[in-house]
């Protein structure tokens, strides 16, 4: 893909969205915003989420890694089931995830816009192929 298709992935894109605090949550969703994609959430609790990503539609999902005192990897595993990508948010790093979603993208807290749509930009293309 080109690098001009790579930025259309992005316009229409519903992104579930799991984050537990609310001013990461409000920039998470601008920044979506500004991209051209839909916000599906946000969910700022495991449960909401676990329902969230088994019923919902969207194309990736932004994952917390930890989300009110909750390891996110049950939600996690249901999006796997689904076929769908996910980046994981967190301030540890590639480091801080487990087996086996440490090949999945990670953007690393605190991010920024070109960062966030660049990973995302690379998890929808690689979903594609």
């Amino acid at each position: 893909m080109s690098a001009e298709q790579n930025e259309t992935l992005l316009d229409g894109a519903r992104v579930l969205v799991v984050e537990d605090e609310a001013a990461i949550s409000m920039l998470l969703e601008d920044m979506l915003l500004d991209f051209g994609c839909t916000v599906v959430g946000p969910a700022a609790r495991l449960a909401t989420a676990l329902e969230m990503a088994r019923t919902e539609t969207f194309e990736v999902a932004i994952l917390d890694v930890n989300v009110a005192g909750e390891p996110i990897y049950p939600v996690a595993e249901a999006i796997t089931e689904r076929n769908l990508p996910i980046v994981f948010s967190t301030g540890y790093g590639g480091a801080g995830i487990r087996e086996p979603f440490r090949d999945r993208l990670v953007v690393q807290k605190p991010f920024s816009q070109a960062d966030l749509k660049r990973t995302l930009i690379a998890a929808l293309a690689a979903a594609r192929k």
